[in-house]
């Protein structure tokens, strides 16, 4: 009940204000008032022991300010970030825009955060023990042939305390990031990123797996290519997919025009098509992980049969709330138990 009232209140307010605000409520003690048990449907995958699978999304907790809030929602796990070396604004209000009709969201936040420093202090006090994952990305004005050194930085910050470190080279708000998929560029980049990973498991004693964030908007030849190179490079898993660009499936809605990556519902069956493209080129036991467009049980069940491993939610917990993941994980009972 408070949750319900709660989320009607925070969807009558400017989408960034209710974002902000949601932030602060997940903080406090109230926390508590909105949570749920958490269901458990273990998943082993590179490593790690999963509690459930479905996570949170990164985009939602930038700066890891409310892992223990998420934690009380009942998720298996938790990325936070994107963060990036130096805090930075981000791109200029507005930036985030509901179409509730769709059961979507489109933004341009470009990155805002706080910075690697204060994330990783945020990570050394946190009392969650479950699974964590923290997604890295590279400032906005560092220039993609210097990529390298911002991720690079971030990893060596954050490896120690994260469980598994996503990178982030499918974002449509940064300039040019996308640039980085290309089949010599990318190349280029998880090979210096393999032998860092190595490195700092030699000299640190803890291996870190590496997975690798993708957009859903490329041609079919180029998710393969990606795929490969991803594969071949020594990554330890994918997450299809990041927001979409595309405006086929918003028809003649008033936003359409607004630039921003597009989540929720439009961007379901897309995110499937490169899901799908993606287990068929990595082979059945390439770690996957599938976001995108995903409201319902249904939605989850159908993204585990295109090749899933684990999912996450970010547009569907921001109109569904933690009603949504428990939904998920009964409905993964009742399909194992049959």
């Amino acid at each position: 009940m408070f949750e319900t009232v709660t989320r009607k209140f925070l969807q009558q307010l400017p989408a960034e204000t209710a974002h902000d605000l949601a932030i602060k409520l997940l903080s406090s003690p109230l926390s508590g008032l909105s949570g749920h048990r958490r269901i458990d449907n273990p998943v082993e995958l590179m490593g790690i022991e999963f509690p459930n699978p479905v996570g949170m999304a990164a985009g939602f907790d930038k700066n890891a300010d409310i892992i223990s809030g998420l934690a009380q929602q009942g998720f298996g796990f938790i990325e936070v970030g994107t963060v990036t070396p130096r805090p930075q604004s981000g791109n200029p209000k507005p930036r985030i825009f509901r179409l509730p009709e769709q059961q979507a969201i489109i933004n341009r936040l470009g990155f805002n955060n706080k910075g690697l420093d204060h994330l990783v202090k945020q990570v050394e006090k946190r009392r969650y023990k479950g699974v964590l994952g923290i997604n890295i990305g590279k400032n906005k004005d560092t220039d993609n042939l210097d990529a390298f050194s911002d991720y690079s930085i971030c990893f060596q910050k954050t490896h120690l305390f994260a469980d598994y470190i996503t990178i982030n080279i499918s974002s449509p708000n940064t300039p040019d990031l996308r640039d980085l998929q290309k089949t010599d560029a990318l190349a280029g980049l998880l090979k210096k990123m393999y032998q860092l990973q190595q490195q700092c498991a030699d000299d640190h004693g803890k291996f870190t797996p590496i997975v690798v964030k993708i957009a859903p908007d490329q041609a079919n030849d180029q998710t393969k290519y990606m795929t490969e190179i991803i594969v071949e490079s020594g990554m330890n898993g994918i997450i299809c997919t990041n927001t979409t660009i595309s405006r086929d499936s918003l028809s003649d809605h008033p936003l359409k025009s607004e630039n921003g990556g597009l989540s929720g519902t439009p961007l379901f069956e897309l995110s499937n098509s490169v899901l799908q493209k993606v287990r068929q080129t990595a082979g059945p036991e390439f770690p996957i992980i599938a976001v995108g467009g995903i409201l319902s049980a249904e939605d989850a069940l159908e993204k585990f049969k295109l090749g899933a491993d684990l999912i996450q939610l970010y547009t569907g917990f921001v109109y569904r709330g933690h009603q949504l993941i428990q939904d998920i994980n009964q409905s993964i009972r009742h399909a194992n138990a049959r």
